[in-house]
């Protein structure tokens, strides 16, 4: 019987004005979505290729010197890898940083002729993120697939089950129905199901037009991982439609009439897909309002320890005895310390300003659904995170080669960052351990499995509720 409903349902959709006008919007929009990603992905990865040849230079530069000149220049800047599915949700790229700068070495005295009398060593320099904390909503400036399901998709679902039940009740065929001994779960059931048939239809097809364009071209290249991807999303997209169903049969069980059942809907759907995430997000950045770098180190440490005091009588000593060149080289790793724990603690905190005001956000399930989107299409905020953590393994993997390759020359002092207490023998570049930055699908899926339960909690309230009150609506 359920069967027998749901192909009702979707016969009765599939020749109704709504499926056609469906139809042409959905393949309207993924086409658009996919010709923007063929023009615009070209070009963010040949900019990433070529600057990460141009730093992969540098470090072979560097390497063909000394190791010194290695430990002391470091390996070059880092670049994030642009993501192949960028079509799927733009995460506020923009407003990210897409580097992780190399410091200089630091130059703290020369003479009178601009000669360096002390020169530090490299350091790691975090971008601060331009986002703020009201940029965690969909952006509605970019069709991409996060706007297509979180907007367009939701809506699409309401306009398929608005009059569901009020809309029958209206032309007497619920009564008619409900009089033969069928149970009114699997009325409801049979709803539900035909219209997220009848809409998964013309999605479907939208998709496979937008991935075979895509997919075909030689300017993109999915992987199997990507494909995995795309599945999940996928199917977050379908649990996302499901909720608005669920939604629409609700209220269409309680209204009366389809007009009143329509615009309770519509009313709903600015609220929590349009309304609600700009305002939560606007809400939660009052409470952790942003500041600047040097306001935030100043609340942090209002106290700091003065390494020129503390190494004063060494830095400027001109003897090469071994306490001298170890304290210099003290004075130097602490330094680079210091400034890496200032970005370290700032990053850590404008990740704390992001994710409470993500917290507040999801109760919108459109909020909800981008941040999932993101986490699968490797973009937004959680991406620039693990970017930064594989720029810090990587870092701490570079300077354990320096030591080690230190270490194997019996004829070194072992003293890092100091010119005279390091090995002076040739190293080959190949040995040098290179950064390769990557993304993990089981990470990202572990991250995010507490919201994608919550979408299907989401999910299940809702029908309950639809069932709930249709088993008391008299007809």
């Amino acid at each position: 019987m359920i069967w027998h409903i749901t192909k009702r349902e979707i016969y009765d959709n599939l020749n109704s004005l709504r499926f056609a006008l469906t139809t042409v919007l959905l393949i309207a929009l993924m086409v658009t979505n996919a010709v923007r990603h063929l023009r615009e992905h070209p070009q963010r990865v040949q900019e990433y290729q070529g600057a990460v040849i141009e730093s992969l230079n540098r470090l072979t530069a560097h390497a063909d010197g000394s190791l010194y000149k290695l430990a002391q220049y470091g390996p070059g800047n880092f670049y994030k890898k642009p993501s192949p599915l960028h079509f799927c949700a733009n995460g506020g790229e923009s407003l990210l940083p897409d580097t992780v700068k190399v410091g200089k070495p630091p130059v703290f005295a020369t003479d009178s002729d601009d000669n360096v009398l002390l020169e530090g060593i490299w350091s790691l320099s975090y971008p601060d993120a331009n986002l703020q904390n009201k940029n965690v909503g969909p952006d509605v400036s970019q069709v991409d697939w996060a706007f297509i399901i979180g907007y367009v998709l939701s809506l699409i679902a309401l306009l398929f089950t608005f009059d569901a039940f009020s809309g029958e009740r209206e032309r007497g065929t619920l009564r008619l129905m409900l009089a033969n001994s069928v149970p009114r779960h699997t009325v409801l059931i049979g709803k539900f199901l035909g219209a997220l048939l009848s809409i998964s239809i013309p999605f479907i097809l939208a998709v496979l037009m937008n991935l075979l364009l895509i997919s075909t071209a030689n300017a993109v290249h999915l992987t199997t991982e990507a494909w995995g991807r795309l599945g999940i999303i996928f199917f977050l997209a379908l649990l996302y439609t499901s909720l608005f169903v669920a939604l629409g049969l609700l209220i269409s069980t309680r209204a009366q009439r389809s007009a009143v059942s329509l615009m309770i809907l519509l009313l709903t759907w600015v609220t929590f897909v349009v309304f609600m995430p700009s305002t939560l997000a606007s809400i939660a950045s009052g409470f952790s309002p942003a500041v600047s770098f040097d306001e935030f180190w100043k609340q942090r440490n209002p106290v700091q320890e003065n390494l020129w005091d503390k190494y004063e009588k060494w830095l400027w000593s001109s003897k090469l005895d071994d306490d001298t060149l170890r304290a210099k080289s003290e004075f130097y790793t602490e330094h680079v310390e210091r400034e890496e724990r200032r970005h370290e603690e700032r990053l850590k905190y404008r990740t704390s300003q992001v994710h409470r005001a993500h917290a507040i956000a999801s109760i919108s399930p459109a909020t909800l659904l981008q941040h999932l989107i993101e986490a699968f299409a490797g973009t937004g905020f959680e991406r620039h995170l693990q970017f930064a953590g594989n720029v810090q393994r990587y870092a701490h993997q570079f300077r354990e080669f320096i030591v080690d390759t230190d270490r194997g020359d019996p004829e070194s002092l072992h003293i890092i960052g100091i010119r005279e207490g390091m090995s002076q023998q040739s190293i080959n570049s190949k040995s040098v351990p290179r950064f390769e930055d990557t993304l993990s699908l089981s990470q990202d899926f572990n991250a995010a499995a507490m919201e994608i339960l919550l979408l299907a909690l989401f999910v299940v309230v809702l029908l309950s509720g639809a069932y709930l009150a249709f088993v008391r609506v008299e007809v």
